[in-house]
């Protein structure tokens, strides 16, 4: 088993609460400079940032996992993580019709900018990204795994979004073996669940930094395919 050092919940400039500075470039070199190992980009509902993502963290040498932060109809928040980063842009573009569709209003919520490998803008979302999809929780979940995706509740030990403020427990159904925490201190929300700590980072300073908790996987750090296909069988699995 290979010890790796992580940050699965990081957006980018295409969520209209991040940062300008969050640039595909600026993620992959801030994760280099805190010796993270594995990254994963998940802006709200989309993956677009992505493709540039994985070229920024090929240079850095940052084993990049494609995702997004999906809002159900309850709205709350579910990362979603994918195998491979084809995968996870099929699921955005099958999610587009799902998404409810307001104009976002670049004064008050930011901008939504989709960027290349070099940094440059080509594209913008004009609708609202984080604003709730029409799939409610296990609806969400089924689509993620036709996709041959995973996801989890984000941050369950924060108010706004998190599954447990809203539902006030774990559903029987969908079946969560994993969840992430804002803080590790409240393991106990988890209820033996495997367990992320991650930043939900919205600025470059926010990223996490290399130390534990730390991920343990059968796979070597100079093959990013492996290393992404034990993390997605790890967290299907709920063993990591």
């Amino acid at each position: 088993m290979t010890a790796f050092s992580y940050d699965l919940h990081v957006h980018s400039c295409l969520s209209p609460c991040g940062d300008d500075d969050m640039t595909p470039c600026n993620i992959a070199g801030m994760a280099h400079l805190n010796g993270l190992d594995i990254v994963a980009l998940t802006d709200h509902n989309a993956s677009r940032n992505c493709p540039a993502f994985f070229k920024a963290c090929e240079e850095y040498g940052i084993i990049p996992v494609a995702g997004m932060e999906l809002t159900t109809a309850e709205d709350i928040h579910l990362l979603c993580l994918f195998e491979t980063l084809e995968e996870a842009l099929s699921f955005e573009t099958d999610l587009q019709p799902l998404r409810m569709q307001v104009r976002n209003r670049k004064g008050i919520y930011g901008e939504q900018r989709i960027l290349n490998e070099k940094d440059e803008l080509i594209g913008e979302e004009p609708f609202f990204l984080p604003a709730a999809t029409s799939l409610d929780l296990e609806s969400a979940a089924k689509m993620v795994e036709q996709y041959h995706g995973v996801c989890y509740p984000a941050h369950i030990d924060r108010e706004a979004n998190g599954l447990l403020a809203i539902l006030g427990a774990f559903p029987p159904n969908p079946v969560f073996k994993c969840a992430e925490l804002r803080d590790q201190s409240n393991l106990a929300l988890a209820e033996g669940r495997t367990v992320f700590v991650c930043s939900d980072a919205h600025r470059l300073w926010e990223l996490k930094e290399a130390g534990e908790p730390m991920l343990h996987l059968n796979a070597p750090k100079d093959n990013p395919s492996a290393v992404r296909k034990a993390l997605i069988e790890g967290i299907r699995r709920g063993e990591l």
